[in-house]
């Protein structure tokens, strides 16, 4: 990490309404400068510190794009047209190095959240808790702690070895859990990837107690844009399945998915599939689908910038088709029919297939990024009751079908579909590449599981055993980071 994003920056407050969620606030603008001591002395100022933290989340090197394009592009999905460093042909390629703009970018990023989140419960311990009230301070806790929770998975993801390479014992990332303010708290070890795991979802289960249920049955734009107790619930379905938990993810898919179809959450926000998938990707948005995303606006500064949109790089029509759809890859399956509605994000662009219609949205690029949406919990529920079983699992075959049909009317599988377990969990897997086509799951899908990143182009295939599967560690931090060892 740079040394600016180790210190915090104390968001200045301008006159807002109490506990008013309009989207400017999510990156609150600075007007006045306020001291350490004063930031937490009103519950204004309390609300807009919590909110700023998911504008740290969404900035451009983090969720607000590049997060979730290296996600996909590190995959066999995308075949990269451009040869440039700066927007992560590197990243592609697999051979980022420890001063590469990805690698330092988004370690930066993400602890810059992480240590906001840290100061925020720092701050709330002190006098923010006593400021804001009993109920309030427990809201506003727990979502720093899940956003403190989504930092560290995500850094899990590029940074550290598969919880399946020895079970979480290999190293992790430096856990940092307090708020660093200023000089003397660089140096600290990586904590194993088991011990990173064991506090995301130490963070989660906080951050399930004390979450609202939801923010009203009329308030779509938070429920959306904040968290709530079942976006903890359906980030640890993703956390389990990272870990090969299985059994663990039944039990917290259970929580917020119906035993039968049409599945939805029969508590907390109702979430469900939405009939058309198109809906989830066009204004306002703020479908029932849509777990947890990240919003833009064209307001400078709550967008993601410069070459950091997800329009940016997968459209050739409103961004500057940076990848192309691989023509190898799972647009090229049979099984994948012309009708399947999410067909309809691809088009053709200069003779190549481009993900021109996902995010399409023009510059300054306003689409919602999708964190977790609910056909994720259904196909991690899929997946996991199979695994658990080891059968033809009824349920799973039915989620599957929830997710395919919506898109594709003209496939229904049965259990006769599948001649065993393993045909069943391939298929899911396949349904998974069709569905988070471009938001980011690929990477994790693969390396959970311990699978070789297939060649694409001339980007050669990495094993799990070799060089440039994972990240090597930011140099920015092992210069500052005297204990931290590299990957």
């Amino acid at each position: 990490m740079k040394i600016a994003n180790k210190y915090i920056l104390i968001a200045g407050l301008g006159a807002i309404s109490l506990f008013s969620c309009k989207r400017d606030l999510l990156s609150p603008v600075s007007q006045t400068s306020i001291t350490d001591a004063s930031a937490f002395s009103t519950a204004a100022r309390v609300q807009a510190q919590l909110l700023s933290l998911y504008g740290t989340m969404k900035g451009g090197n983090f969720y607000g794009g590049r997060y979730v394009i290296y996600g996909d592009i590190r995959g066999e999905e995308f075949i990269n047209e451009t040869g440039n460093l700066v927007t992560s042909s590197d990243v592609w390629n697999l051979n980022p190095t420890n001063s590469a703009t990805a690698v330092q970018t988004l370690w930066a990023q993400a602890y810059a959240t992480i240590n906001n989140c840290n100061v925020f419960l720092d701050g709330m311990a002190a006098t923010g808790s006593a400021v804001v009230g009993t109920t309030l301070a427990t809201n506003f806790i727990a979502e720093a702690k899940l956003i403190r929770a989504v930092s560290y998975y995500s850094l899990l993801q590029y940074y550290a070895r598969p919880y399946a390479d020895g079970n979480g014992s290999k190293p992790g990332v430096p856990l940092r859990l307090t708020g660093i303010k200023g000089t003397g708290s660089t140096n600290l070890v990586r904590s194993s990837v088991a011990d990173i795991y064991t506090q995301i979802l130490k963070d989660l289960n906080d951050a399930e107690a004390g979450l609202p249920l939801t923010y009203g049955a009329v308030a779509s734009y938070n429920n959306t844009t904040r968290a709530h107790r079942n976006t903890a619930i359906a980030f640890k379905t993703r956390v389990y399945l990272t870990m090969q938990q299985y059994a663990n993810v039944i039990t917290e898919a259970n929580k917020i998915v119906s035993a039968a179809a049409p599945f939805t959450a029969a508590t907390g926000v109702t979430h469900a599939l939405q009939a058309n998938i198109s809906n989830v990707f066009i204004a306002p948005y703020t479908t029932t689908e849509s777990i947890l995303s990240m919003p833009m606006t064209t307001t400078g500064g709550d967008n993601p910038g410069t070459q950091n949109p997800l329009g940016y790089y997968y459209s050739k029509v409103t961004g500057n088709g940076e990848f192309s759809l691989n023509p190898a890859g799972i647009i090229a399956d049979a099984g994948w029919t012309a009708t399947d509605k999410r067909r309809s994000f691809i088009s053709v662009s200069s003779g190549k297939s481009f993900l021109n219609l996902k995010y399409a949205a023009p510059s300054p690029y306003t689409d919602y990024v999708p964190v977790i949406r609910y056909a994720e919990v259904l196909l991690n529920l899929a997946e996991a009751k199979v695994r658990t079983t080891n059968t033809v699992d009824a349920q799973a075959v039915a989620l599957i079908n929830a997710v395919r049909n919506r898109s594709d009317a003209t496939v229904t599988f049965t259990a006769g579909s599948f001649a065993t377990s393993a045909d069943l969990i391939a298929a899911i897997l396949k349904e998974r590449r069709i569905e988070f086509l471009g938001e980011g799951l690929r990477n994790t899908d693969l390396l959970r599981l311990l699978q070789t990143i297939p060649a694409k182009g001339t980007a050669q295939q990495k094993t799990a055993s070799d060089v440039g599967y994972i990240w090597p560690i930011s140099s920015t931090e092992l210069s500052l980071n005297t204990l931290c060892t590299d990957n």
